[in-house]
């Protein structure tokens, strides 16, 4: 019979892809999801039965213990950028991950894989990154050998940076941003997906390992960079504090007296705080180059996805190709 492994948030940006990769592996992968009707299309990546998305509620000893008997691997995929209510930081980034080390400990699961993010430091500014590393603590406490991965901004076709930020470039006359010059190092989804599955599959040392692309560069750098890849002319502005800061307070003020009803998806004031700090590997770290993974570059990948941010969408190349046909 297969291996099996099971993948916490499966059917997610990241998830989805280790399961296609573990999949082609030939493991039979358990994509535990709080809605398998909506993750069905990952039946899709290995043959009928390979993988199946099954309900989890990780809030939940029993419903985790279920999931994960009898897997030989688990990988936690799971994160939120809800600061309260039932999905918050504390809850999705600590107890729940703390939760799965331990059921899989308990379990006899011979490896783990957490999916953390750069940042993650008890003395960060931010919630977030306080968050995920109490949550990576939580994680070695209970499973001292887990494999535990801390990528930098991730990009790829479903990712919500690039995304969001040519969506804006295609209806706003500018692109406003705070502190524009924090510096990140984007890494591919799949290249994400590739570590997670060495982790896996046991070809990775215990410990943690920082995942950047081959490029560092400053927030507007990035923005010009996905500018051009989408052909549209916009200024990219950077909002100063006195003025970002009031912005970010009142739509969590507004997230707040409505009870979560009404989120907070421009900015916060904790993603404010997070941005202080340079989102690049350190130096000395273990990477994707112990992983003997080479990175993917933005280049090759963006307009694969963002094509359809353009002008003329689809038909671009052939507009640019018909520009350098000679005149017969």
């Amino acid at each position: 019979m297969s291996r099996l492994v099971t993948i916490f948030g499966g059917s997610g940006f990241v998830g989805r892809y280790i399961a296609r990769r573990m999949a082609r592996e030939g493991w039979r992968v358990r994509v535990a999801v709080r809605r398998p009707n909506e993750a069905l299309f990952v039946k899709s990546y290995g043959t009928p039965g390979q993988v199946e998305p099954v309900f989890c509620n990780i809030r939940d000893d029993d419903s985790v213990r279920a999931v994960t008997q009898g897997a030989e691997a688990v990988v936690n995929c799971v994160g939120t950028f809800d600061r309260r209510g039932n999905n918050s930081f504390h809850m999705i980034h600590v107890r729940a991950p703390a939760r799965i080390a331990r059921i899989a400990a308990e379990e006899g699961v011979q490896r783990l894989v957490h999916i953390s993010a750069l940042g993650a430091d008890a003395r960060s500014p931010s919630l977030y990154g306080q968050s995920k590393a109490a949550g990576e603590a939580a994680v070695r406490e209970a499973f001292p050998q887990a494999v535990i991965l801390r990528p930098s901004v991730i990009f790829g076709p479903e990712d919500n940076f690039f995304n969001r930020f040519a969506e804006m470039g295609r209806t706003w006359a500018y692109i406003p941003v705070a502190r524009s010059e924090t510096r990140f190092q984007p890494v591919y989804v799949d290249d994400v997906a590739r570590a997670a599955v060495k982790g896996a599959l046991g070809q990775a040392e215990p410990g943690i390992y920082e995942l950047g692309g081959p490029e560092v560069a400053t927030f507007r750098n990035l923005l010009k960079k996905m500018l051009g890849v989408i052909q549209r002319r916009r200024a990219v502005i950077n909002m100063p504090g006195f003025v970002i800061f009031p912005v970010a307070l009142a739509f969590d003020l507004i997230e707040f007296f409505s009870g979560g009803v009404l989120r907070n998806g421009i900015i916060t004031r904790d993603q404010l705080r997070s941005l202080r700090v340079p989102n690049v590997v350190s130096p000395g770290a273990k990477g994707l180059a112990e992983l003997g993974i080479e990175p993917t570059a933005m280049e090759t990948v963006l307009p694969e996805y963002l094509w359809r941010y353009r002008p003329s969408g689809q038909f671009a190349a052939i507009k640019d190709s018909a520009k350098n046909l000679k005149k017969m």
